[in-house]
């Protein structure tokens, strides 16, 4: 994979001290690509075609489309896709063919966009950006550059591969980094943490760690697993959350809120609280593994399979001091 073109794109932004730590920290992550998958996903970006849509919809959706794509053109960028599954998040519909990923991220997006700043000439972080569907809606809502982090190496492939289905777009980079591995850039107008910090070990270093790569005045869009309760609650897992191993921490809304005060964030508020649903987050054949109905109490949906209360989501926006 070959970053020199988001180097120079860095170099000629606000972004340009990041070239001091950023270069080793990329080549050190390719040195550790040994596994065969990589090998394959590499093979599958290099396949797919450039093609500059002739219909493109970034604002309602991902939507692309060009009336000179072939149906064997199409079956061939179908095939190619599918060796990138599981596709977490999406869904994208490019040229007919419906990437229909494990998340309705264009629910949670809807939820989410009409309470933040207007990101129009934005300088923006998405933390955990997985396959980078939300960094393709912000350009649609007029960001002028997207960052995305994510050290998984199949998320990376995935969003390479749709920039070459979208026209090769560079106004958007994924880098393979986790946000530990960042210094303090302070250059972002918007941060954004998104099914993050209920995964980290320290909930409050996390808040800090972003308010770290914001410029004063600059907004973090936060969201998160929460539960009900007052400020003072907060629920720990024993061993797995919704079967899954890497839950920590899930405090209630208002603890969260006064987590992000402590951390340096004022303003802060809480905007969306919301029960994720099987029509949100589902197996399908794009994702054929276990997903949230397989996570839940047959018997009762209100909880998840090892008797904590079923998965809610709050989004809080706050604004960071400096």
């Amino acid at each position: 994979m070959d970053f020199s073109h988001f180097y120079r794109i860095v170099a000629n932004s606000p972004l340009q001290h990041w070239l001091k730590t950023l270069p080793a920290l990329v080549e050190s992550w390719k040195n550790k690509l040994l596994s065969i998958d990589c090998k394959l996903w590499e093979c599958v970006v290099h396949k797919l075609p450039i093609i500059t849509p002739e219909f493109l919809d970034l604002l309602h959706g991902i939507v692309a489309d060009h009336t000179q794509i072939t149906i064997r053109q199409r079956e061939s960028m179908e095939q190619l896709l599918r060796i990138l599954i599981p596709w977490r998040k999406g869904p994208f519909v490019l040229y007919n063919i419906t990437i229909d990923s494990e998340w309705r991220s264009d629910l949670k997006w809807e939820r989410v966009w009409p309470h933040i700043s207007p990101l129009a000439g934005r300088i923006v972080l998405d933390v955990g950006c997985n396959s980078g569907y939300y960094m393709w809606r912000m350009l649609g809502r007029g960001a002028r550059l997207v960052v995305g982090i994510d050290p998984m190496p199949l998320f990376l492939y995935q969003f390479e591969a749709i920039r070459k289905l979208l026209g090769n777009d560079q106004r958007a980079h994924v880098v393979p980094l986790s946000i530990e591995q960042l210094p303090p850039l302070q250059v972002f107008d918007t941060v954004f943490s998104m099914g993050v910090l209920c995964h980290r070990r320290s909930p409050l270093d996390h808040l800090c760690q972003l308010r770290s790569q914001l410029v004063r005045g600059g907004e973090l869009v936060l969201e998160t697993l929460v539960i009900k309760g007052d400020e003072q609650r907060v629920l720990v897992p024993s061993k797995r959350y919704a079967k899954m191993r890497n839950v920590y921490f899930l405090p209630s809304s208002q603890a969260l809120k006064s987590w992000m005060e402590k951390c340096g964030f004022h303003n802060v508020r809480i905007v969306d609280y919301h029960t994720t649903t099987v029509n949100e987050q589902r197996r399908t054949n794009w994702m054929p593994r276990e997903s949230l109905s397989q996570f839940l109490d047959p018997e009762d949906d209100t909880k998840t399979i090892e008797g904590y209360p079923a998965p809610q989501r709050a989004v809080l926006i706050a604004t960071a001091v400096s």
